[in-house]
Formats: C-alpha cells, sequence, structure tokens
C-alpha cells in the first residue's frame, strides 16, 4: 500500500492519503501536505510541537489537523519532519511532531496557503482508510 499519491488538478494540489488505521492515514496525509512544500524526510527534527484538535466530524477534524501545519508554518516557518505519536479517538487527534523551524535550509517547491473543504473525504474502503485533500497553494 503506498502512503500517498497526488492527483490531477487544474490549480491547486489535489491528494489522497492511505492507512490501515485512521491515524496512519492522518500521519500520511501530513506527509503528503509537507512535501508539498520540500520532502519531509530531509527535514531535520529540531523542534518539537503538540496540538490537539476536536470536531464534529472526521472531515472537519482532517482539516483542522492539517490548518495546524499551515499555521505552524506561517507563525515559525516549521517544516514536518515526522509525527512521532498520535492519539485519535473519535473526533479527537492529539498530535506530537519534530520538524525545523528554519525553512530557508530546505529546497522549498511550494508555499501552500490553505487547506479547502473542496472534494474533502473521509472514507474506509478496499480494507484501509483514504483521506482526500485539496490545498491551495
Amino acid at each position: 500500500m503506498k502512503p500517498y499519491e497526488y492527483l490531477p488538478h487544474t490549480a491547486d494540489v489535489q491528494f489522497r492519503a492511505y492507512g490501515k488505521t485512521l491515524e496512519e492515514a492522518f500521519c500520511h496525509a501530513a506527509y503528503a501536505f509537507t512535501d508539498i512544500i520540500t520532502d519531509h524526510s530531509k527535514v531535520k527534527p529540531l523542534v518539537e510541537k503538540q496540538f490537539t484538535v476536536s470536531a464534529e466530524n472526521n472531515e472537519a477534524l482532517l482539516y483542522d489537523y492539517l490548518e495546524y501545519f499551515v499555521f505552524f508554518l506561517d507563525i515559525d516557518g516549521f517544516l514536518l519532519h515526522e509525527i512521532t505519536s498520535i492519539n485519535l479517538q473519535n473526533t479527537h487527534i492529539h498530535v506530537v511532531c519534530q520538524g525545523d523551524t528554519q525553512p530557508e535550509k530546505y529546497e522549498v517547491k511550494a508555499h501552500i496557503k490553505a487547506v479547502t473543504y473542496q472534494q474533502m473525504k473521509v472514507e474506509y474502503k478496499k480494507n484501509q482508510w483514504c483521506l482526500q485533500v485539496i490545498v491551495d497553494v
């Protein structure tokens, strides 16, 4: 199973992230999101960030979860290296992640303006979770 894939889109970037569990799919969504900007595997794990999100449904949870990475990037220049802990219960998620707050050290391929609700999906099919997201670049 591939962790994520990018899909054709006329103006923005669309991806699907997959996982055997919803937690794994959320992790892969964060990596797909970061890889739009730069290669997350090359980002040094120098800074730890934590956040908690509660939402009314899984799509709102996914949106708010990814918006934290937009917020961290805009405020601190934070680029994700890895999710070190993720605890998801119903529509409540707590995340601990590591990355770097010096984006100038990395090759930046694109800038993400925002996550959108357009065509967003969180679904379980064919024995895996699939998250579909479009981000405004």
